[in-house]
């Protein structure tokens, strides 16, 4: 296959950055996109040039890293696959194909197809712990939990992280991840205790880190590799105003108090 490519070169956060153009001769329908980028980069350095930066890590679709948009699509035009697991057959010989990073505000250019996504690890962290007992494995069937519900907080775990759905989103908004990562704890027995503190705290500093607002367009989960759906969300916003409303009421009990 022959290609001709558009890639987002961008020497820092605070530089100027625009589309560069690149030939690429001899592309194998059979290789992923992160091994034709490999190839163009091999190419860049036996030209002396600076090869393009993009992250990477397990090339297996479990981990995130991969994040860039193709054609103006997180991950590229084929559903439920990251970009590491996007295979060049899907595209023709001879097609334009632009590559550039994840556009949105909480999510600055570090470099090329480099981004700042530190902002989920920030959300994440702001849920705090899990007050489960460590050490050996529990007996399988000591604490018994319905096969549907298992199911539903498995389908939320399975988030990767990787940020297509703020990317895709018009307005930027977190809330698929941050859903996702609330909701797959609040529907086991396990994530009872913290349930109330987790979901506030995840939900604030999601708001610190200054990401859109959801307004129900659905492209979160259209763009998303995983396939979260957007009901996640729905059950994260009755969590949270379930959480203000008790904890207005502790705070308000413990005044009286005093």
């Amino acid at each position: 296959m022959d290609l001709t490519l558009f890639v987002w070169r961008q020497e820092s956060g605070g530089a100027p950055g625009a589309f560069a153009e690149y030939k690429l001769d001899g592309v194998s329908e059979d290789s992923s996109f992160l091994e034709m980028l490999d190839m163009l980069n091999e190419k860049l350095v036996e030209a002396g040039e600076d090869p393009i930066a993009f992250e990477h890590d397990c090339r297996e679709g479990i981990c995130g890293s991969c994040s860039m948009s193709i054609n103006g699509r997180p991950h590229g035009p084929k559903k439920l696959t990251t970009a590491c697991q996007l295979h060049m057959r899907t595209f023709k010989d001879g097609d334009v194909i632009y590559i550039e990073p994840f556009r949105a505000g909480a999510f600055p250019v570090v470099k090329d197809l480099v981004t700042d996504r530190s902002a989920f690890d920030r959300i994440q962290r702001a849920g705090g712990y899990v007050s489960v007992q460590t050490g050996a494995a529990p007996e399988a069937n000591s604490l018994p939990i319905e096969k549907d519900l298992a199911d539903e907080a498995f389908d939320a775990a399975a988030c990767i992280g990787c940020g297509a759905c703020v990317a895709a989103c018009p307005n930027g908004s977190a809330m698929l991840f941050t859903a996702a990562k609330v909701t797959h704890l609040s529907l086991l027995p396990q994530g009872q205790p913290e349930r109330t503190q987790r979901v506030i705290g995840m939900v604030q500093q999601m708001d610190q880190e200054m990401f859109g607002g959801c307004t129900n367009h659905g492209e979160c989960q259209e763009a998303c590799p995983k396939g979260i759906s957007i009901k996640y969300i729905a059950q994260m916003n009755r969590d949270y105003i379930s959480a203000v409303v008790r904890r207005g009421r502790t705070m308000r009990g413990s005044v009286k108090a005093q």
